[in-house]
């Protein structure tokens, strides 16, 4: 099976495989996904897959209410937990960008709802070097994401929330993906 050039480790290969730009509609996950990238905010987005399943442990199971209700106690005490990215910014980020979910959910009814509505054009990438690192969509997505108070949430990172939850599909022409998402 062809598949992009990025997945390298079983790990990553695994991801490519069955999550990334795998349509997600589920508000649990999509604020996993946003919690995730805003980590990954300067580091490989493999080092962030294998400190997963210790973000799920830290940031109870992704659960946006829960994480909403964090204390600067609890930050604190995040920011001694090996399994996670210690940067107390980014800590911190998770428990606002919890509350503006929360918010979001509140006003339209689901996260989802909200941000199926930055969904741009379909675009074919035939090679690594026709992915952007951002979009007028993930700009847009950012700056509506900023004045409703979310951090950590630059249209780089945005872009990279987009695909990963299937909003673009970013697969390659020639991977084994494409198609299949393409139906899906």
């Amino acid at each position: 099976m062809k598949r992009c050039g990025w997945p390298t480790s079983e790990l990553d290969i695994a991801y490519h495989d069955r999550e990334w730009g795998v349509p997600v509609h589920d508000d649990r996950k999509l604020f996993e996904f946003l919690l995730l990238e805003g980590a990954q905010a300067g580091l490989s987005w493999s080092t962030i897959l294998k400190k997963r399943e210790h973000y799920r442990r830290a940031f109870a199971g992704f659960d946006p209410r829960k994480v909403a209700r964090f204390t600067p106690a609890r930050m604190k005490l995040l920011m001694q937990n090996e399994g996670i990215v210690r940067n107390r910014l980014k800590i911190e980020s998770a428990v606002t960008n919890a509350r503006a979910f929360l918010a979001v959910q509140k006003e339209l009814g689901s996260f989802d709802r909200y941000l199926w509505t930055f969904k741009p054009p379909h675009r074919t990438r035939r090679s690594a070097r026709d992915i952007p690192a951002r979009t007028p969509e993930s700009d847009a997505l950012s700056k509506d994401l900023r004045r409703r108070g979310f951090r950590f949430v630059g249209s780089t990172i945005c872009y990279a929330f987009m695909q990963a939850v299937g909003l673009v599909n970013d697969h390659l022409a020639g991977c084994y993906r494409h198609r299949q998402l393409m139906v899906e």
